[in-house]
């Protein structure tokens, strides 16, 4: 396959390490999306009251102030669609592997923090930015290619199914180190990748 053609959906089932048992049957018709506002902070995606828990306890409490039933609710394969400056605050990693825990293949949003930026490519979470992800509405399905830069909206929140009649949106260019990054699960198991296929 040609590298700079792999689409979100590859990305998704080559590199994701979701919530065991999660649903899949939808990943056919898009990636579902999680609308969120403006700010989210590390907080909110890993409360401080649960940081002395395994991520696995954590990822239950992600964004309970915000959405109480998204860590019920949520499916691997779904995404979250936010406003700027999504991940500001501390430099928690488990913010970002809370996310991944739960099967979440992307977020996409305007802006985000510089920590949690850096933190979500090294744990394999997908991160897009996109200028116009106001345009993307809660419960829609979605189609997103990280390498060629944009999202699509698939089904709308009517339940319509738009397909290639929908605008693409653009996103801004990922270097490729931090997609191969994401496709190998995250930095660990990148480099554990390396060693395994280093000559002795």
């Amino acid at each position: 396959m040609d590298k700079r053609r792999t689409s979100g959906t590859a990305l998704l089932h080559r590199g994701r390490r979701g919530r065991a048992g999660a649903d899949t049957s939808t990943a056919s018709i898009g990636h579902r999306v999680w609308r969120l506002g403006s700010d989210v902070d590390t907080d909110a995606l890993a409360p401080g009251a649960w940081m002395k828990y395994p991520v696995e306890v954590i990822a239950q409490h992600c964004l309970e102030s915000t959405r109480p039933q998204f860590a019920l609710e949520v499916r691997r394969g779904d995404v979250i669609v936010a406003g700027p400056n999504f991940g500001i605050g501390s430099s928690r990693e488990q913010a970002a592997a809370a996310l991944v825990h739960l099967g979440i293949a992307a977020v996409i949003a305007p802006s985000f923090g510089g920590l949690f930026f850096r933190n979500a490519f090294n744990v394999g979470l997908m991160l897009l930015t996109c200028r116009d992800a106001d345009a993307i509405a809660d419960g829609e399905r979605i189609d997103f290619d990280a390498r060629s830069g944009w999202v699509r909206c698939r089904i709308d929140a009517a339940g319509r199914e738009l397909a290639v009649h929908a605008p693409a949106l653009a996103c801004e260019q990922i270097p490729d180190f931090l997609l191969d990054m994401v496709e190998a699960g995250g930095l660990l198991p990148q480099l554990k990748g390396r060693l395994r296929t280093t000559p002795s």
